[in-house]
């Protein structure tokens, strides 16, 4: 009997870091999760440690590993990572030059406003499916090389590599011997055309980053090469990499065009796919890749909400309203609505369909009635509201209609929130047994690659549905609920925009979800 029956997933998030390894039937067989720091030098400012991250990596992969016996039982690796978080290192000793500029990082704004301006974001948007904005990779390398001392001359002189996390710990499990990262990662850089599939040298002069900094760009399922020996004990093919809304397609298994999932992390990222073509959206979502194997290319269309998991962190450590996340569900039942209360969760701008990186937070509606139970309900309601938007958006863009949405991620786990869910998008939402779906995708891909599973239907196969929740809430309700939700979110925008519109326009039914 082949001993080596198990996968090892490094699922490497913006708030922690996880390896859980899992057996051919995709049960989670060992689990470790560490927290680590963030640092916030200005508002708006978001940065990570590297070396953070690197030791929480190895903690709780050899935690995981020495649960299951050890490494001999470990048939490969998989990586899935937070994305469009960018780290320059040095390629002699592996140090970063500076700590990483997260996602959620907004110091870029200014740079990305002064191109558009220049009419500069079509041609963006025609080569990668991204529009300009500090969230994605691209303007972040430049801003390191402007402002570490003499970090654009070394660059210049090939002394230097830049990466998502992915290729960073892949560097860094290697050994250096591979600076390469996956295609997911590379499409939400800003510098990777999506249609030629390979960095682009007119977005590369845009940016002004030289291509001696970036890496080579694999299928999802690949050979990325080995870990070096000391450091889990034995050396481990590293098969598989994704970024984590990717990793979470591939964990949900939406392989058919038309299936949609939605992650609720830190941020809610819903991915819709559209199949061999890509979709440019009309309605400021992003068109990116949602996964390569063997040379085969799916897109799909993605609406990105920054802030999720987070809104629910902030509840506890910003405002002390709960002590842990699970109170949220308890506090959003006891009361019989939001009493008018309405939270537009723009801590670091808004993501789509506004794209607004200077907007902030607002809550409204406050009366000498409101409690903890409606603040915090509202910061639920607003996660759903979001997604309600971007379904809408996706619907408008032409997307094929789906009638179901498949969620996964921390808030999933919350009853209330997903049954709110359903009743807002007016269609069913599926939660499965196993809702750690991001570090499934990456073991998927990772076990495709190494045989432990044969094909995409071997992978589906293993889907199983843990609950469904369907709409309930009366027509009229929900409409007067949308509507106070997009007045809120006027007032939040800035400069004022343009008509979010009626709720009643665009009506996403369980046949147009």
């Amino acid at each position: 009997m082949n001993k080596k029956d198990c996968i090892l997933a490094i699922d490497q998030g913006t708030t922690s870091t996880r390896s859980i390894i899992f057996g051919k039937d995709a049960q989670a067989l060992a689990i470790s999760r560490r927290e680590f720091p963030q640092h916030y030098p200005e508002p708006g400012w978001v940065e990570h440690d590297v070396e953070d991250i690197w030791r929480d990596v190895l903690s709780t992969a050899r935690e995981t590993i020495d649960e299951v016996g050890g490494p001999e039982r470990i048939a490969a690796l998989g990586i899935t990572n937070q994305r469009e978080t960018i780290v320059i290192w040095d390629r002699e000793t592996g140090r970063a030059i500076h700590r990483a500029l997260v996602w959620q990082d907004r110091r870029t704004a200014h740079e990305c406003s002064l191109l558009r301006q220049q009419g500069k974001e079509a041609m963006v948007r025609d080569k990668t499916g991204l529009l300009l904005d500090p969230y994605f990779s691209a303007s972040k390398i430049a801003w390191l090389l402007d402002h570490v001392p003499d970090a654009r001359r070394r660059a210049e002189a090939g002394e230097l590599a830049a990466g998502t996390i992915d290729c960073f710990l892949l560097w860094r499990l290697t050994g250096g011997k591979r600076h390469a990262t996956d295609i997911t990662n590379a499409c939400r850089t800003s510098l990777f055309n999506i249609h030629t599939q390979q960095w682009d040298e007119e977005l590369l002069q845009l940016f002004n980053v030289p291509r001696s900094l970036l890496p080579e760009v694999c299928d999802n399922s690949s050979n990325f090469g080995e870990t070096e020996a000391k450091l889990f004990g034995e050396k481990i093919i590293i098969g598989g990499m994704a970024g984590d809304q990717h990793a979470a397609v591939i964990g949900q298994a939406c392989f058919q065009e038309g299936m949609a999932k939605a992650t609720y992390g830190t941020g809610c990222f819903m991915l819709l796919n559209t199949g061999e073509k890509p979709i440019i959206s009309n309605n400021r979502l992003l068109t990116t890749i949602a996964y390569r194997i063997g040379g085969k290319t799916i897109y799909a269309l993605e609406g990105s909400i920054f802030v999720a998991g987070a809104g629910i962190k902030w509840l506890r450590d910003g405002l002390h309203l709960i002590t842990h996340a699970s109170q949220t569900d308890d506090m959003a039942t006891r009361i019989p609505d939001s009493h008018g209360v309405y939270m537009v969760p723009a801590f670091v701008g808004l993501g789509a369909p506004h794209w607004d990186p200077d907007a902030r937070g607002l809550i409204c509606g406050l009366t000498l009635g409101s409690t903890q139970a409606h603040i915090a309900r509202a910061m639920l309601e607003s996660v759903a509201f979001q997604t309600y938007d971007l379904i809408r958006a996706m619907r408008e863009d032409g997307a094929m209609r789906t009638s179901i949405l498949r969620i996964d991620g921390g808030m999933a786990v919350n009853d209330w929130f997903a049954q709110f869910l359903s009743s807002m998008l007016k269609a069913e939402v599926e939660r499965p047994v196993n809702i750690e779906t991001t570090a499934l995708g990456a073991a998927f891909l990772a076990g495709l690659q190494v045989g432990l599973w044969k094909s995409l239907d071997e992978v589906a196969a293993t889907w199983k549905q843990e609950r469904v929740f369907a709409p309930k809430m009366d027509p009229a309700q929900r409409r007067i609920m949308i509507d106070g939700w997009h007045d809120a979110v006027r007032r939040t925008l800035t400069p004022p925009p343009a008509p979010v519109g009626h709720a009643a326009a665009v009506e996403v039914t369980s046949q147009a979800a």
